[in-house]
């Protein structure tokens, strides 16, 4: 499998070496404007192979999309991070017209490319990429659900002072601090319910926690978050690469489920060769429907903006 990473900043760079480290990929493509830049993480990346135990090979470009054809999967991390106090709907002006311009390079020399977005605001840029393209929706994953899922199990498991593989949950709806909506309901220690073990308050605590969990890195950072992100894509990478069918959280767009349509929104799927391979829909409490439809409105609201 050949994978593209377009960016080759701290979230490239670490989307291409979880890739490469699991070793699923033959060939990992590093693209980004600045002149050497892309060339010189792709060397650095590949100088780790034989310390890390690793064959994929990763190359770098700058700027020459000829080099990504025949890419199966490519990740779209290009644009401006976060700063400390920015929201995420705060890029959209800037990276709307990134984004654009990618995706129509990546599909001139990959038009069977199943692309994956992080670029922020991630389930807007996950639209535009559908509007631009005209992909089938299948095609088209927007990573968010993925990592907020993750910081959601971290979260959880610093709540219950266990160990992170004890805990499973997920987060859905839209990539966004006030957006998102972790699933406190249905998260669970090794099939237990964690309300079992958490009061109403703290697990309101630990939604709260997850939900800021981007800004909370960003005021520590002095920028975006990358290990987490870079590891949440190389997992949706492999189940496709892999055909794991796994259910992973993903922003996509919605034809009817969950009582929307013309919107990318965070919601299980299954991922496997053909990327999101179906959608789940689980029954949600009169609430939780409450706040996933807040949600879609906000993310129109910016959608509105491109």
């Amino acid at each position: 499998m050949k994978v593209t990473v377009v960016g080759a900043g701290a979230v490239g760079a670490s989307c291409a070496e979880y890739i490469a480290m699991k070793n699923f990929a033959s060939e990992v493509v590093l693209v980004d404007i600045k002149e050497g830049f892309a060339e010189g993480k792709a060397m650095d990346l590949m100088q780790c192979a034989s310390l890390n135990g690793f064959d994929t090979k990763i190359t770098g470009s700058t700027s020459d999309y000829s080099k990504t054809a025949g890419s199966d999967v490519a990740v779209i991390t290009s644009g401006i991070p976060r700063k400390p106090g920015m929201t995420r709907e705060e890029l959209i002006g800037i990276n709307a017209g990134i984004v654009k311009s990618v995706s129509t390079s990546l599909l001139e020399h990959s038009p069977n490319v199943i692309i994956i977005v992080v670029s922020n605001p991630m389930d807007t840029m996950a639209y535009l990429v559908h509007k631009t393209t005209g992909l089938p929706k299948n095609r088209i994953i927007g990573m968010g659900g993925a990592l907020d899922s993750a910081r959601f199990k971290y979260r959880l498991s610093e709540a219950l002072a266990c160990p992170t593989s004890d805990v499973d949950g997920m987060v859905i709806a839209a990539h966004s601090d006030k957006g998102m909506l972790p699933l406190t309901r249905m998260a669970t220690r090794n099939g237990v319910p964690v309300s079992n073990f958490l009061s109403e308050e703290r697990l309101n605590q630990v939604a709260e926690d997850t939900k800021v969990g981007g800004a909370t890195l960003t005021g520590l950072l002095g920028t975006s978050a990358w290990y987490a992100p870079g590891a949440a894509v190389s997992t949706i990478v492999q189940a496709i690469a892999c055909d794991q069918k796994k259910m992973i959280p993903c922003s996509v767009m919605l034809d009817g489920e969950y009582g929307l349509k013309d919107i990318c929104m965070g919601a299980p799927v299954i991922i496997g060769k053909g990327g999101v391979e179906k959608i789940v829909e689980i029954e949600l409490t009169a609430a939780e429907k409450a706040k996933l439809m807040d949600s879609a409105e906000a993310v129109r609201t910016v959608n509105g903006m491109l």
